[in-house]
């Protein structure tokens, strides 16, 4: 009995754990904790009510994926992807993800189709009505959805994580009104997609990364402490 109460405890510890770590993904991909922003325990801590331990085992995590920075004695901050970093973020999505177009092709349904489309729709529908995270996201699905096609997992996965990052190197280097990629860039990249017109496609989706690119200014933020009792309003019921 106490075996089986143990597994349970340790079983909802890990559920907790990995809803801080969402939101707090969530809200570095989504641009409410932009690059430089400083991650103290203490503050967390108490906005999620877990401990230190707790915050420090999730910081480490989203370190090791890159999306936190760790300095001895100035704690935790989102990470800032310096201009090497930042232009190599997107020339290695450049190269994977058109590399894995041809098996994208050869995959491709009708339902994949719809589901892009409706993934569009909803990002110009979050541009019209100035929803910057939600933009954000559904950029970021848009590409995840397109590779996933492939049904190459692992490639997949990696996109996932390069997306996170060139959303930290968009909130360090865009302008205050970039919230992803042009819809219209997305939009023609189905047109070509439903076509089947593999060579156009592959240009078009390198040309859509020159883009974003060249429009990056390269200018570092500072470092800022965020309103966490506002980004987590409801403690850690909400954020989970």
């Amino acid at each position: 009995m106490t075996s089986k109460t143990g597994q349970r405890d340790a079983t909802r510890l890990q559920d907790k754990d990995e809803g801080i770590y969402q939101a707090l993904m969530n809200a570095i991909v989504e641009h409410q904790l932009p690059p430089g922003s400083k991650l103290p325990e203490e503050a967390l801590s108490g906005v999620f009510g877990v401990s230190r331990t707790g915050i420090r085992k999730v910081l480490q995590r989203l370190a090791a994926v890159q999306m936190v920075t760790l300095t001895p004695k100035r704690g935790a901050q989102v990470a800032t992807p310096g201009v090497e970093e930042a232009r190599d973020i997107f020339s290695t999505r450049s190269l994977m993800e058109c590399a894995n177009l041809p098996a994208v092709v050869a995959h491709l349904q009708p339902p994949h189709l719809v589901a892009l489309e409706q993934l569009i729709a909803q990002e110009n529908q979050a541009l019209a009505d100035q929803d910057g995270p939600a933009a954000i996201r559904l950029s970021a699905a848009f590409h995840i959805q397109l590779q996933a096609i492939s049904g190459n997992q692992v490639l997949t996965g990696m996109v996932t994580s390069l997306t996170q990052r060139s959303s930290l190197v968009i909130a360090a280097y865009g302008a205050p009104w970039q919230r992803g990629c042009r819809c219209d860039d997305h939009a023609n990249l189905l047109k070509l997609l439903r076509a089947r017109a593999l060579e156009p496609l592959t240009h078009a989706l390198q040309h859509h990364f020159e883009h974003i690119v060249s429009s990056l200014h390269f200018e570092r933020s500072g470092e800022t402490l965020p309103d966490f009792s506002r980004l987590f309003a409801t403690g850690s019921g909400a954020a989970l």
